[in-house]
């Protein structure tokens, strides 16, 4: 029951608790402590928090079993991944978002099948004469 298209915004350490959640597809939050303990240092009433406001922001829902909630994902990490890049791309100049993708594919490490299909979408995509400014006056350097 993965809804799609739903812009997510969710903290570095809701992100941490949503990728073991996508991986299993149905976890609990002992399982979640387990697979986090170590490298995150968290208790289980840490991870209990941020399921909570996971629950609440309807990023995953609840299921009951016993005393147990088995949590499940209700949106995709595709769709949350993409969410994440157009909330990056919406606080930066729009003629600036370019260079940026530059920069994260310069940063990247990628195999040759990351590169192919970099390059594929790059080959379809039709390039525009001119990007306007999308900035408030004072925002960039652009309209100075």
């Amino acid at each position: 029951m993965v809804k799609t298209k739903m812009p997510v915004k969710i903290s570095d350490s809701e992100w941490e608790v949503m990728r073991v959640i996508w991986t299993l597809n149905q976890t609990t939050a002992q399982e979640i402590t387990q697979i986090l303990a170590d490298s995150m240092d968290w208790k289980a009433a840490t991870v209990k928090t941020l399921l909570g406001r996971l629950v609440k922001k309807e990023v995953v829902w609840t299921q009951q079993e016993g005393k147990k909630f088995i949590y499940h994902p209700a949106v995709s990490e595709m769709d949350t991944v993409r969410s994440a890049t157009e909330n990056l791309f919406s606080h930066i100049c729009a003629k600036k978002v370019g260079e940026t993708i530059a920069d994260l594919v310069e940063e990247a490490t990628l195999t040759q099948a990351d590169i192919d299909k970099i390059m594929e979408q790059l080959q379809q995509k039709k390039p525009v004469a001119t990007i306007a400014c999308n900035c408030i006056p004072g925002q960039c350097t652009c309209k100075s």
